[in-house]
């Protein structure tokens, strides 16, 4: 039976994934519990950062509540965001301790030893105590379980820390076994606005000896030099209705336990109310404190969907690298609907409705996860990419406009452009259309064409407009800086994408004057799309702020900002990380700034010169842009082989950077499939070497003319340290081309290379 375990654990794709890639290096990833898209993740906790104030010093990035080479555990942290840079959520932190109890967490926390992580699953030993903390997670739920040596034992629930910038919380007693309350977190990445009640239900499997309210101690002023208790956390043991403020916790203590004990800990979440988290813990977990089982449904949740891409040929690395960055790319969104489908509605104080046969997303961070994590989704998922859609078009509805950055129900305006347009246009040229589409196009337009002062999602528009451009001198949404050409290049961006749209939906009406709105508005927001032209600076070869007076900037070094910092007109990174981020006029930049040849020898400068950025999403698809001229396709299958091996591997620092929500981690999933998204918003993928020998993707025929899976099929071996292509087949015929359609590839069967 331990073989035959043996072999079954061996065939699982999920044995290939290991959550603690990218949990350094500002990956922020982490290598806690969480189901796919799920509401609830359930994370160690042992990083807070010394903007903190905290026990560890040492953390050289606080936006996610575990990094891999901090040693201190200070609990489980629950709602937690995966690959993100600003610190939020990451809260109701629970902790299990033996002996006398403490309250502060400088004293109860733990070093710890002996991690084991899985999708779906997290333990570790707490080697203050000898206890080993086990994890796991439903969609809207979780469940620990401690196994504790002989002797006092307690569970603390601190609600005081996290990575939320809100330390406010509210909590009730229910009975001697379950609390309730809820925590106030929000400001991301620094917008006061918004903010958002997390609620929830806690429960323990073992009635405690005692328990009570905890609270640390408002100092007061000079007068705290004679209160003994100032700024120390105080046990309320004659108190038991309700509790709200900062700093304030719940403790169990159960007495002597027996060697071996286990005590379970449940927690359940709603954004809407301690009734539907409640709701959400029973429906999820049955009543009952079963935490094999809960475990067992969170690894065949994975496993379903890990199988959606099955690999052969390559390493174990290689495999590991993969099915990890396809489990990180599938985290995010993530549902904020409770299962009777109540969720808090968008910048709004009212509680919608989903209904029972849709689920609403949340956590749509859309400048990163344009460019490739909703392209992935409607590859494998399309279902689940029309629930994304629909969310979105009801966020419009709910307060007026689409989302650029939403975080459960509240906008943070974080990073620029009007991502949502190229998402909804490329879902639906890729046929998902069980969506308002009339709706998306009234958001398009009414973001495309209001004036600044009215505008919420392009309050720089006007100069845009009237220009072609945006100068210096407009102060970002999330005050980032003046980040004038990051800013216009994301719009034409988008623009494009919305032409596109216009273009397909003329076609479709049969009214004259709806035609000819719609042909009229893709002329227009094409030629609007060509403004980058006048960014170019031919003396330098790439893109230059212009000044308000119409002037370049000057003085003027395109390598200035090449240290993630903001140079002035671009946010977070150099002219040259956004210079050839012009993706829908590629060609057309190239016969504008010289030609081919001149094009091609600036964009491998970039590379050769070390100022390619893997882990910034404007220039990610630099290395596909080379298949974009004939006879230079070998610089993409070089690149790309090349930016793999450097910036993903299998260890905690194998992802470049942030995650940004899967985003990283979709690029090198597309890439070592062997093709790519290369433009937000158009239906194409560039083609390249794949890494793996055979890869099988299962379809939805429904949305794939009736064709359930492609496989795509490597042959031959490459010389000169990478595959070379020398030929391709797409359905047994003969491909020429580089660049081909969504459609094209979905509907081909088999796509074939041969590698010389």
């Amino acid at each position: 039976m331990k073989l035959l375990a043996t072999i079954l654990l061996s065939s699982l794709l999920s044995g290939y994934v290991n959550p603690f890639i990218g949990t350094t290096n500002f990956g922020a990833t982490n290598p806690g519990a969480v189901c796919p898209s799920g509401m609830m993740s359930v994370s160690p906790f042992n990083v807070m950062g010394s903007e903190m104030n905290t026990w560890d010093k040492d953390s050289r990035w606080w936006s996610t509540p575990y990094t891999y080479e901090n040693r201190f555990f200070t609990g489980f942290s629950h709602v937690n965001l995966s690959g993100v840079g600003c610190p939020d959520v990451g809260l109701i932190l629970t902790m299990p301790t033996s002996g006398p109890l403490e309250l502060d967490y400088h004293a109860y926390g733990s070093e710890y030893s002996d991690e084991k992580a899985s999708p779906g699953y997290y333990a570790t030993t707490l080697s203050s105590y000898g206890i080993l903390a086990e994890a796991s997670a439903t969609l809207r739920s979780s469940i620990e379980r401690y196994t504790f040596h002989e002797g006092k034992a307690n569970i603390i629930v601190n609600l005081g820390e996290g990575l939320t910038n809100e330390s406010g919380a509210y909590l009730r007693k229910v009975s001697d076994t379950e609390i309730e309350g809820m925590k106030l977190a929000g400001t991301f990445c620094y917008t006061t606005q918004a903010v958002f009640p997390v609620y929830f239900v806690i429960r323990v499997s073992k009635t405690p000896e005692n328990g009570g309210f905890y609270k640390k101690q408002r100092p007061m002023g000079a007068e705290s030099q004679w209160d003994p208790d100032a700024g120390k956390y105080k046990k309320y043991t004659s108190y038991e209705k309700e509790m709200a403020g900062d700093d304030i916790g719940y403790w169990f203590s159960f007495g002597e336990v027996k060697e071996g004990e286990q005590i379970s800990l449940q927690v359940g979440v709603s954004f809407v109310s301690c009734q539907n988290a409640r709701m959400n813990l029973d429906s999820e977990q049955g009543g009952s404190f079963n935490f094999d089982h809960v475990r067992a449904e969170a690894g065949d949740l994975w496993e379903n969907d890990l199988s959606k891409i099955r690999v052969e040929g390559g390493t174990q690395e290689q495999k590991t690298i993969f099915y990890t960055a396809l489990y990180h790319a599938l985290l995010h969104p993530s549902i904020i609907s409770d299962v009777n489908g109540d969720y808090p509605m968008m910048e709004s104080g009212k509680i919608g409705n989903v209904g029972k046969d849709h689920k609403r997303y949340s956590v749509f961070s859309l400048w990163d996860t344009c460019r490739n994590v909703h392209q992935l989704l409607c590859l494998l998922f399309p279902e689940r990419q029309t629930d994304m859609v629909r969310s979105m078009v009801d966020m419009y509805r709910e307060w007026g406009w689409m989302p650029k950055w939403e975080l459960f129900g509240r906008e943070t305006f974080t990073m620029e452009g009007d991502p949502s347009i190229p998402v909804i246009v490329d879902s639906y040229l890729k046929g998902i259309k069980n969506f308002d589409i009339d709706t998306a196009y009234e958001a398009f337009i009414k973001s495309a064409t209001t004036p600044g002062k009215d505008n919420r999602m392009r309050p720089d528009i006007d100069p845009y407009i009237e220009k072609g451009y945006i100068p210096l001198g407009y102060f970002a949404q999330d005050f980032s800086g003046d980040n004038s050409v990051s800013h216009a290049l994301e719009y034409y961006m988008a623009d494009n994408a919305l032409s596109l749209l216009c273009s397909v939906l003329a076609g479709k009406t049969q009214d004259p004057a709806k035609r000819k709105e719609y042909l009229d508005n893709a002329d227009l927001f094409r030629k609007r799309s060509l403004g980058y032209r006048n960014y170019y600076s031919a003396e330098y070869g790439s893109l230059r702020p212009i000044d308000k007076d119409g002037n370049f900037l000057s003085p003027f070094d395109p390598k200035d900002g090449a240290d993630f910092s903001n140079a002035p007109g671009f946010h977070e990174g150099s002219a040259w990380n956004y210079t050839f981020h012009v993706p829908h006029d590629i060609e057309g930049y190239a016969a504008f700034t010289g030609g081919t040849r001149s094009f091609v020898g600036r964009l491998q400068k970039v590379f050769d010169e070390g100022l390619f950025d893997p882990a910034n999403e404007p220039d990610i698809s630099y290395p596909y842009i080379f298949s974009r001229f004939k006879g230079e396709e070998w610089r993409t299958q070089k690149t790309v082989k090349e930016v793999l091996e450097k910036s993903f591997r299998n260890a905690p620092d194998g992802i470049p950077g942030n995650d940004d929500t899967g985003t990283m981690s979709s690029w090198a999933v597309f890439s070592m499939m062997g093709f790519y998204p290369d433009c937000p918003g158009e239906p194409y993928y560039t083609l390249t070497s794949p890494v793996f020998d055979k890869i099988t993707i299962s379809l939805d025929p429904k949305f794939c003319g009736g064709h359930s899976s492609l496989t795509i099929i490597k042959t031959g071996k490459g010389k000169g340290g990478y595959d070379r292509i020398s030929s391709m087949k797409k359905g047994g015929k003969s491909l020429t081309r580089y660049r081909i359609s969504h459609g094209e590839l979905t509907e081909a069967d088999t796509l074939e290379f041969k590698i010389r």
